[in-house]
């Protein structure tokens, strides 16, 4: 069996352990575990499976009076917020049974509890089963809790996503500037690079546990011995708990396979994140649909062409969205799989060619037609399937997949990455041409459109967005009267653009700590603002401690980008295999240290991430579908033996970024406290 096989199986395997309980019962689920399954065969298998009724974790739901069993599934450790929710469900229900299921092992319980590691292996959950048969009501009645690591979610067999980590991202200069507030001078850390697992919060130090714990727990599973690497401090921080996960020596003393994993931070590269210069439809599909409610990574197609009802506000009530994931459909995941892979045109074609053979196994009367594919065309392919109920069952995800598709080309934010694109490539022109000044003069004639209400296309996430790939391009940039003079013009009119706002999106909301227009002042805009760039220079400095890889941008003709992730790649296939200059093996014990400190004084090779047959790459803080089809190039232009598997915390599309820059705390992730 492959390794990216064996992943798949895992995956399966860790949601089998709930299927097996969840017979006559009602579930709830939720949001990250819910998406995590929305990968691995969706709501379908519950009640395959046995399930009664699905339902969210939350304390206005309940069983009803003759549903005695109920199976939580939760990502969380079990106290807090989580335990209070579990109370109150079960106080609303008639439960005698109920089975408890948490993504986080049993060891980070023990963390979390301040209790010795050396304590009954499953202490924690046997006081969390009393807890459970004292809410139900009799003692007498069955609890029982356990740990699966539903953390992952097969995109395709070479791309797993963690959606239990989406919130996961590296840590900026900011970050450090508030770690050090509570620390005295003289133990300040001087950069990102010095900080360690103990030095950061207990919330970050769990949920980095946690991660490295799933991560264990899938190599354990398809009997792996992996050397750790990173790029970046919060990947060496992640790499080096891996290295030496307690858990791991006896796996590594007789796992059959060996791999290279290879941890990077996405904000070494902000570029790639923000760019529209990706050519990939799937990738267009995520920036253009609305997300699916509570997922990061799949959106909702609307349904309604393929019915009778009448577009408006109730329609939309009754009919289920759709979705990406198609898990169960063998057709619908050949093209899904074509669709990550292939270029947009060509991926639009394959769309038309999926519907055309759907409509010949149907005998619908389809009319061939070549040349461009326009949205007008799939649809009128797509109508062919209207009223006809069998013939929507059997092709439900290709049905799917393609009016994604037709939505996609048909929205606003379609013809608006094309513009984006353009103006990418005369910033990157400016840059070649002048200086960081510049550069923002050529975006502040947007901004100041923007402010006078002549611009209706660009709404101010996506100012921000054009900032973040300004300031992550360039690397460090001196600092200058002309700079600051550049920035306060920019920054005046970013702050009227906020404060012009009619309603203030969920992004500004959280930016600026208002609620509504009302509610903000310009002083409050003005904070939030100068909190935002302090963060974008902070975002220019990420690459200053690197030697290799500090530059994405290419000065010339008309400059060029180089991703980041690309030069990873291409370093770790390098032919004369040069030891990695920004590629940093992590050691897992004394072993490896004397090995590095013999190395000084005799000829002892150092690992080398193309030392194994199979190379993950795990981005920290979310990857592109574009930067996976890149990779995948890169890969086979090398013509390796080596396979190579992308993980990450979650899908980017570029308006993420500013959430995950200025409106997400980082130090302090949610863990269900």
């Amino acid at each position: 069996m492959s390794i990216s096989l064996g992943l798949s199986a895992f995956t399966q395997q860790t949601w089998d352990k709930v299927l097996s309980k969840v017979k006559k019962a009602v579930v709830f689920m939720d949001d990250r575990c819910a998406e995590s399954l929305h990968w691995n065969g969706g709501a379908q298998k519950l009640f395959e499976a046995g399930a009664q009724n699905v339902k969210q974790f939350s304390s206005f739901e309940a069983g009803d009076a003759k549903q005695p069993k109920a199976v939580f599934v939760v990502s969380t450790l079990l106290k807090g917020r989580t335990a209070d929710v579990v109370k109150d469900i079960i106080g609303l229900s008639s439960f005698q049974y109920c089975v408890v299921f948490t993504a986080v092992a049993h060891s980070i319980h023990l963390l979390a509890n301040n209790a010795s590691p050396e304590m009954e292996s499953d202490r924690v959950f046997k006081q969390f089963e009393e807890k459970l048969c004292e809410w139900m009501g009799d003692m007498n009645y069955t609890a029982e809790v356990m740990h699966a690591p539903l953390f992952l979610a097969p995109v395709s067999p070479h791309l797993l996503i963690a959606p239990a980590f989406g919130s996961v991202f590296p840590l900026v200069s900011q970050d450090l500037d508030q770690i050090n507030t509570s620390r005295p001078d003289k133990k300040k850390f001087g950069s990102l690079a010095d900080l360690d697992l103990h030095s950061l919060p207990p919330e970050l130090q769990i949920e980095i546990k946690s991660l490295v714990s799933g991560l264990n727990s899938m190599f354990d599973f398809v009997h792996v011995r992996e050397e750790c690497f990173a790029v970046g401090p919060t990947s060496r921080i992640i790499a080096g708990e891996l290295a030496n996960h307690p858990q791991a020596k006896n796996r590594r003393k007789t796992a059959q396979h060996k791999a290279s994993v290879v941890f990077i931070d996405r904000t070494l590269d902000l570029t790639g994140a923000v760019g529209h210069h990706g050519d990939n439809l799937v990738e267009k599909i995520l920036s253009a649909l609305p997300e699916l409610s509570g997922h990061n990574n799949d959106v909702m197609v609307d349904m309604l062409e393929l019915t009778s009802l009448h577009k408006n506000e109730e329609s939309h009530k009754i009919i289920a969205p759709g979705h990406l994931s198609q898990p169960n459909d063998p057709a619908a995941q050949a093209l899904w799989e074509s669709m990550l892979n292939m270029k947009h045109k060509e991926a639009v074609m394959e769309v038309r060619r999926h519907l055309v053979d759907a409509a010949s196994k149907e005998n619908l009367p389809i009319k061939m037609s070549l040349g461009r594919v326009t949205p007008e065309q799939l649809s009128s392919y797509i109508h062919l399937f209207k009223n006809n109920f069998k013939a929507m069952q059997n092709h439900c995800g290709t049905l799917q997949l393609s009016l994604a598709t037709v939505q996609t080309l048909r929205s606003p934010q379609f013809t608006k990455w094309d513009s984006f694109l353009a103006f990418e490539r005369l910033l990157l022109q400016a840059l070649g041409d002048s200086d960081m000044p510049g550069v923002l003069k050529q975006i502040l004639p947007m901004i100041k459109s923007k402010r006078e209400r002549t611009d209706d296309d660009h709404c101010p996430e996506d100012l921000l967005v054009l900032l973040v790939y300004v300031y992550s391009l360039p690397g460090e940039v001196v600092l200058s009267k002309q700079l600051e003079e550049a920035e306060l013009e920019v920054k005046k009119s970013l702050v009227q653009v906020v404060c012009n706002e009619p309603e203030l999106s969920s992004l500004l909301q959280k930016i600026t700590g208002c609620l509504s227009s009302s509610e903000l002042t310009l002083d409050k805009a003005h904070i939030a603002v100068d909190k935002m760039f302090e963060i974008l220079r902070g975002i220019m400095k990420s690459r200053a401690h690197m030697k290799q890889f500090r530059a994405v941008y290419c000065p010339g003709d008309s400059g060029t980008y180089r991703p980041l992730l690309k030069q990873v790649v291409e370093e770790i296939f390098h032919p004369d295999r040069p030891d990695p200059v920004d590629i940093e093996h992590m050691s897992a014990g004394l072993t490896d240290l004397l090995k590095t400190g013999f190395s000084m004084f005799m000829k002892v090779s150092r690992p080398h991430p193309s030392d194994h047959p199979l190379l993950i790459l795990f981005v920290v803080g979310g990857v592109t579908l574009s930067e996976v089809r890149l990779i995948k190039d890169v890969v086979s232009s090398h013509k390796s033996a080596v396979q190579a598997i992308m993980l990450s915390s979650r899908l980017l599309k570029p308006l993420d970024i500013p959430e995950l820059l200025f409106a997400t705390d980082r130090l302090h992730p949610d863990i269900g406290m």
